[in-house]
């Protein structure tokens, strides 16, 4: 018999293949996390996006008891932050086919796949292969957060990342970047990437980041997770509490 209670805290790629079996059977719920590896400012790691969509994941996990969380794909649509040194991007075309055929396989095993993710360029791949998949009749929804603050690299996410995973943060080396509003430099980064509006990356200013806002933003992102998760697919089960 599987021990559910043993597993609240391992992932899909802990699990053999006889108690994905098991969950599955029961109605779990398979969250994927979407990232990217892309460079953010010259303190923050490359991975961001996919550690924000690897920490939501799990903080769903454990406030639904009917979530796992998938191995994390931590390639995206980032071809706006091409030149600089390890950006690598798959772009729109490929990781549209790559979520299509993964959830095309996931679904013979569960009956409900949720999009997590952490990289805002990849919104309208993942918009157009949910689009495609549920016209195959597959229960594939996705989940893009939302908060105010600098669009990349500033106070917001490095404050994310103080609250995630601080030894990371090179805050020495953080400096601000381009602060105008989004709409105004949108039209010069359509043209020609980050880099034409900023030179070390950033879009905003990490001055001021702690670990106590970011916190306070994984807290509302997970709620506003876990709120919309509740309306796609109520929760049959008793749910864990805490946060």
């Amino acid at each position: 018999m599987f021990d559910s209670a043993a597993a609240e805290n391992v992932g899909a790629a802990d699990l053999t293949w006889p108690e994905v079996g098991e969950r599955a059977a029961a109605g779990v719920i398979l969250a994927v996390p979407v990232g990217a590896t892309e460079q953010h400012g010259p303190h923050l790691p490359l991975s961001t996006d996919t550690d924000i969509a690897v920490a939501l994941s799990a903080r769903l996990a454990a406030l639904r008891s009917d979530v796992l969380v998938a191995p994390a794909i931590p390639y995206g649509s980032s071809g706006e932050h091409a030149g600089f040194p390890g950006t690598m991007s798959i772009g729109q075309a490929a990781l549209e086919l790559l979520i299509v055929e993964l959830c095309r396989s996931a679904t013979d095993t569960f009956d409900r796949i949720l999009l997590v993710s952490g990289h805002g360029g990849n919104l309208e791949p993942l918009r157009n292969a949910c689009a495609l998949l549920r016209a195959e009749s597959r229960d594939v929804r996705m989940f893009m957060p939302r908060y105010r603050g600098d669009p990349h690299a500033g106070r917001s996410e490095t404050s994310i990342q103080l609250a995630l995973q601080p030894g990371r943060v090179r805050a020495q080396r953080a400096a601000a970047g381009d602060t105008r509003p989004l709409s105004e430099i949108l039209p010069l980064m359509r043209a020609g990437g980050v880099r034409a509006v900023s030179a070390n990356g950033v879009l905003g200013d990490p001055a001021g980041a702690t670990a106590d806002e970011g916190a306070a933003l994984l807290a509302q992102l997970t709620t506003d997770l876990h709120d919309q998760s509740r309306l796609w697919w109520p929760v049959a089960s008793r749910e864990r509490t805490g946060t």
